[in-house]
């Protein structure tokens, strides 16, 4: 596979996967929610003892349904509700009823698991799926790795006794960190992105789309996507499908003419941080005419003001506050710059060959 970035999700997830094929006893997910979801029912159908932890926010992120789901499936799970979690017992292939619109992870974490039980399976939901293009990219990889699942409707049937072969693997780049770039050149200046690939089962790639809604100068040439300066306008954005692409576009609608309501990401509440509370009270900090709501926020574009602003030890915060920091005059500072190692260690260095200032520094 490649390429492969030393990210702290990365490292949690082939931690977690030697922590199994070793037979340890514990399994550390560091603060990787999707890494924890993947696992635990890949872990089951190998009829693993496991006892999984984790750090930060993760242990408050839902797990609920595993904990439903897996003990009607032969899994004992011993947990207060919470990580740690324990789980002994083999997975047992049948149907499963889930909501669909808690984590498209779940869905995941059980496509993975499935295809490698003695029996067929079926993934039921309960409720409308939410981020679907996540579960579309997961069913992608699998194809690709020789195994098949079969969407019907409302749910996901997978045969059993399926094998995954083994070979060589491109990963494509990522829409949802291209995103921060994307809106950097949409509101600062031309900025050329390499690598996307257009065609992309992503739903993160929506991201185009919704930055030429706002205004923004976007087109496809030989050399990648170019994002021109462009004078941008408020729209109205559901979120349901994207969510990761909410910080990044908050800053859009901050500096964009009019109102820009983003709902639908209530889901955002269960990240790192609470996600919509985080961007609010930075882009408040910078002057924003921002409301928080239920399911996301409404923001009146105007003149933003250098601040000192919280990262919430999470990652697409500090990265989203860097891109808004940008367009101001006079310095500002967000604190828990290092939690861009769980995703893209190396943004910073890669926001200041585009033109950023970005100045990192240790508080001793």
């Amino acid at each position: 596979m490649s390429p492969l970035i030393d990210s702290d999700d990365m490292k949690a997830t082939l931690g977690v996967i030697s922590a199994i094929k070793k037979d340890k006893p514990v399994a550390d997910c560091i603060e990787s929610g999707s890494t924890l979801r993947f696992m635990i029912p890949v872990a089951a159908a190998l009829g693993k003892t496991v006892k999984f932890v984790g750090r930060g926010k993760l242990p408050e992120r839902p797990i609920g349904d595993y904990l439903r789901l897996l003990p009607e499936h032969g899994v004992k799970c011993d947990c207060t509700g919470t990580l740690p979690l324990t789980i002994s017992g083999q997975l047992t292939p049948g149907r499963f009823e889930i909501a669909g619109d808690v984590s498209s992870q779940y869905i995941t974490g059980l496509l993975l698991a499935l295809p490698i039980l003695d029996g067929d399976s079926e993934i039921v939901l309960t409720t409308e799926l939410q981020s679907k293009p996540y579960v579309d990219m997961t069913v992608k990889v699998m194809a690709d790795f020789g195994v098949k699942v079969e969407e019907r409707g409302n749910s996901y049937f997978v045969a059993g006794n399926q094998t995954y072969q083994k070979r060589d693997y491109l990963i494509e780049a990522d829409w949802s960190q291209a995103a921060f770039f994307m809106v950097a050149g949409a509101l600062f200046g031309e900025v050329t992105l390499t690598g996307l690939d257009a065609e992309s089962v992503q739903g993160d790639k929506g991201i185009s789309d919704i930055l030429k809604r706002f205004g923004a100068d976007i087109s496809v040439c030989d050399d990648g996507i170019v994002v021109r300066k462009s004078q941008l306008h408020g729209i109205e954005i559901d979120a349901a499908n994207i969510p990761d692409m909410v910080p990044s576009l908050a800053v859009a609608g901050a500096y964009a003419d009019g109102k820009t309501v983003i709902n639908g990401a209530e889901r955002l509440r269960y990240k790192e941080s609470d996600r919509i509370k985080s961007i609010v009270y930075n882009l408040k900090k910078m002057g924003a005419d921002v409301k928080e709501t239920a399911d996301g926020m409404e923001i009146v574009g105007g003149q933003l003001h250098s601040a000192n602003m919280k990262g919430f030890n999470d990652h697409r915060i500090v990265m989203a506050m860097t891109v808004a920091a940008t367009g101001v005059d006079g310095i500002s500072t967000i604190d828990d710059a290092q939690s861009i190692k769980k995703s893209y260690p190396e943004f910073f260095n890669d926001f200041n060959s585009i033109g950023g200032n970005v100045n990192v520094f240790i508080d001793r």
